[in-house]
This record gives C-alpha cells, sequence and structure tokens, in this order.
C-alpha cells in the first residue's frame, strides 16, 4: 500500500479555504489549520476517497466537517452526511464540534446514539438533519425503522475506523451498507492503524482507496507500531488485562522469559475468560500439538510462550506481540516484534516495563532508531466505560434481530429486570448476566470461518419492508 496518493493535492493554510469555512474556524477559534487538516481537505474538498492515519487530538475532526460546509446544500433538507463513530462520547464531540462550526451556515446536524431516548433524535431527522453523527448500532435502529434515509448522501465518513471494529460494529456497519444507494458516495475513512481487517473494511466500501499518512510527529506510518505502557511489576497481569479490554487485539503472542511466568498469565487470561493458551517446553507432546494445530489453523486468539517454544511458529495475520517480559539481549526485541506488521498489514510490537525496565527499553529504540511511543495504562474507570459501550451494543443488535413473538416472550422479564436494577443487593444477579453474555459474545474462542457456500446458506434474506432502501451497492 502507497503511503502517498498518486496524484497528490498541495497542502492547504487556513488563509486559502473559502470564506465559509474561513468562518466556521473563526467560530472554533482556531488561528491555524493542524498538520492533517491541512493535508487531508484538500482531498476531501475534491470528493477522493481516502484513507487517512490519523490520532485523536490530530484535529481530523475539522478535517471532514470544514469540507462538508462546501459539499452539501443546506435548502435541501435531507441527510447528505453521516459519520459513523465508535462511542457515544466521541458522538456528542464530533456533533459539538460540528454545530459550532455548522454554526449560521444553515446546516443542521444530529447526533444518534444508545442509552437515550429516540424521540428527539427522530424528530431531528423528520425536521431534515443534513448531517447524521452516530455509533453503527443505533443509525442501523433508525433505518430499521424509516425515519433515517440515505438515498441523498453524499459523504461517508467513519471516524476511528480501527476501534469500531475492535468495538464489534462490523455486522452493524455491513448493514448499514445495505442501505446506501448504488451511485456513488464519496467515502473517507480515519484510523489511528490500518491493520488488515481495516484495510478489507476501506476497500469495501471505498472505491480505489487512496492512503495519506503524515510526518512521525503525528502519525505513525511504519508496518509495526511500536507502544509500550509504565505498569508497577506486581500490577503486571491486572494491566495486561485492562489493556485487552481497551484495544481488544484480534491475536497476540505473549511472550515471557520463564516457564513459570508463562504458566501464571495463561491461567490469569483464562479465568478472567479470555481464549488464551500457553507454549512451554514442559507440555506434553500430544498437548503441546494441540495447541499447535490451534495456532496453524489461526483459531487460538492469545498464546502466551518463551522464546524457545514460540520457535518457528508462525501465525497469520498475528495484530500483536506483546512483551509480558522484556528479552534478555536487544536483538531479542527485534526478533519478536518481526512477528508482527507483516505482508503490508499494520502490527503492534507492545510492552509492559516497569519504570527501571523502561530504561532499557527507551535503550533498544536509540539502537535501532524505533519510534517508541509510551501510552497511558488504562484504569479501572476507563474499562467500566469501553466495556459499557460494548456490551450495549452488543445487545441493541441482539435485540434487533428478534422477532415479534420472541419480543412478546420477552417483555415477561421486563418488571423484573426494572426490579432487579432497581435493588442494590440483586443488581449483582444484573451485572452477573451482563459480564457472562459479554465475554461469551466478545472473548468466546475464534470460529473458522464458513466457505462461501455455507455462508450463502446460514444468510438470511433481508426483510421486505423498506426493500426499497435496502440495496447493495
Amino acid at each position: 500500500m502507497s503511503t502517498e496518493p498518486d496524484n497528490q493535492l498541495p497542502d492547504v493554510t487556513l488563509e486559502q479555504l473559502p470564506e465559509r469555512m474561513r468562518s466556521a474556524a473563526a467560530l472554533a477559534g482556531w488561528k491555524t489549520l493542524t498538520p492533517v487538516q491541512a493535508r487531508s481537505i484538500p482531498y476531501l474538498l475534491a470528493g477522493r476517497g481516502m484513507m487517512i492515519q490519523a490520532r485523536t487530538g490530530s484535529g481530523k475532526t475539522g478535517a471532514f466537517v470544514l469540507p462538508m460546509l462546501e459539499r452539501l446544500e443546506p435548502a435541501q433538507h435531507h441527510v447528505q452526511a453521516l459519520i459513523l463513530v465508535p462511542t457515544r462520547e466521541l458522538a456528542r464531540q464530533v456533533w459539538q464540534h460540528a454545530s459550532t462550526m455548522f454554526g449560521g451556515s444553515g446546516i443542521e446536524s444530529v447526533a444518534v446514539y444508545g442509552g437515550t431516548g429516540y424521540g428527539p433524535q427522530m424528530s431531528a431527522l423528520r425536521k431534515g438533519a443534513h448531517v447524521v453523527v452516530g455509533t453503527p448500532g443505533r443509525v442501523l435502529d433508525h433505518l430499521l425503522k424509516g425515519v433515517l434515509v440515505l438515498d441523498h448522501i453524499r459523504m461517508l465518513i467513519f471516524d476511528e475506523a480501527d476501534r469500531m471494529l475492535s468495538m464489534g460494529f462490523l455486522p452493524d456497519m455491513k448493514e448499514i451498507q445495505r442501505y446506501l444507494p448504488r451511485r456513488a458516495i464519496n467515502a473517507c475513512m480515519f484510523s489511528a492503524t490500518f491493520p488488515t481487517y481495516v484495510l478489507h473494511l476501506a476497500h469495501e466500501f471505498i472505491r480505489e482507496p487512496e492512503f495519506i499518512s503524515l510526518s512521525s510527529d503525528h502519525v505513525h506510518a511504519a508496518n509495526t507500531e511500536h507502544i509500550f505502557y509504565t505498569t508497577p511489576g506486581m500490577d503486571k497481569d491486572r494491566a495486561l488485562v485492562r489493556i485487552f479490554e481497551m484495544e481488544n487485539p484480534a491475536s497476540a503472542i505473549i511472550f515471557c522469559n520463564t516457564k513459570q511466568r508463562v504458566h501464571y498469565l495463561s491461567v490469569v487470561l483464562q479465568r478472567f475468560g479470555y481464549d488464551a493458551d500457553e507454549l512451554t517446553a514442559d507440555l506434553s507432546q500430544n498437548t503441546r500439538e494441540k495447541v499447535l494445530e490451534r495456532v496453524r489453523r489461526g483459531t487460538l486468539r492469545f498464546l502466551v510462550a518463551t522464546d524457545v517454544a514460540a520457535r518457528g511458529i508462525d501465525v497469520p495475520e498475528l495484530s500483536h506481540v506483546i512483551q509480558y517480559e522484556l528479552p534478555e539481549d536487544h536483538e531479542g526485541y527485534i526478533h519478536r516484534a518481526g512477528r508482527t506488521g507483516r505482508a503490508g498489514a499494520v502490527g503492534v510490537a507492545m510492552s509492559l516495563v516497569t519504570e527501571l525496565e523502561a530504561l532499557g527499553l527507551r535503550q533498544i529504540a536509540k539502537r535501532y532508531s524505533i519510534d517508541m511511543q509510551e501510552r497511558p495504562l488504562p484504569t479501572d474507570a476507563d474499562v467500566e466505560q469501553i466495556v459499557t459501550e460494548r456490551v450495549t451494543a452488543l445487545l441493541e443488535a441482539r435485540l434487533r434481530q428478534r422477532d415479534n413473538l420472541q419480543k412478546e416472550r420477552s417483555a415477561r422479564f421486563v418488571r423484573l429486570g426494572s426490579s432487579l436494577a432497581e435493588n442494590e443487593d440483586e443488581s449483582a444477579i444484573v451485572a452477573m448476566l451482563l459480564d457472562d453474555y459479554y465475554q461469551q459474545t466478545l472473548h468466546a474462542p475464534v470460529v473458522q470461518p464458513a466457505s462461501p457456500r455455507e455462508e450463502s446458506q446460514q444468510r438470511k434474506p433481508p426483510p421486505s419492508n423498506h426493500s426499497r432502501r435496502r440495496r447493495r451497492r
């Protein structure tokens, strides 16, 4: 994948923007454009389908909202732009920024996300909002109700696409695609990383997508992203669990230096509900072969191993290499990290280090000229927020799949559910059921993908209502 478009456009400055865009920037209090805005805006104004690598906080919201002032028609009161985001919090943030920049232009926007009532959202859509910012699940709800119609859409934006997929939104995103019109739509995707699964999604929504990367000060464009977390030595296991919940890696090899640590960590991960197994020289040949078979088939999500045990093992499309303990020599880091980021895909080499170990990691980064980035360790509150978002999305998706008879059956438990939730002692029952559902749904072992023939046999036909809008591109 080329890191630059074939027909490059020059960066733009704030002074070079059309009057409406300059006024919007002034409303937002901007004196200059950020690098991602200066680089991306010309391509969005030109209507080119882009994959843009940009981190949270880089100013990417302005990069896709400002061009809407030039490309949307305020006099046409129907949805012309759809911005999909992974979380309710981000939906609110993007909508607030957009509302500020759209001030006085006549362009109206609405945020749609779960956890709030449908009424105000439906009212705004019926009044003719031009821009919809929302999570895939709630957007799909409004599409199913026929309140949201995408027949006149011009721009489709995926914000933080990698996080959307890690949240489990792929089925909803694919379903939304069925409501898009047949004609060409200007789709653009913003993502901090572009691993294989994000690239596949980009090619499904964007015709001949082009790629933009910025300077290393803002975007990491190499095949392997090197990151580390500083954590107390006694808290590494729980820290890794919190990181897993936040990042939701597709697959990983987790390296430890001793077989005792490998066994301990694999047990911890299994007890937390993860599909994990260990590989050490002490395993029986039969057990070892079973683990290796799952590795070869790509059905084991997390493999905990020593360097010796992992020699010669090749995990297909490995998304993460995690160094739970740093290797004893610098070259070992390179060998471990080299297992991800292959064949043009973007991988992540992650290290968990104490403050003392961080010094050694920086020496490795300096010796091999690695752009090593430190990330803040997630807190329990961070994890609570992200799992709440995920389980809400999963449950909403499951509710949409229920037919009228199933909904009638479940109505028997509405009063009980309310009673359990209101009683502090009994709310633990609700928490237990949610936790079990979350673990079984998100952390279940990987299943081999069905063959195209099996997939076609399993796929249900779309409902007959709204069939005119449910067309494949």
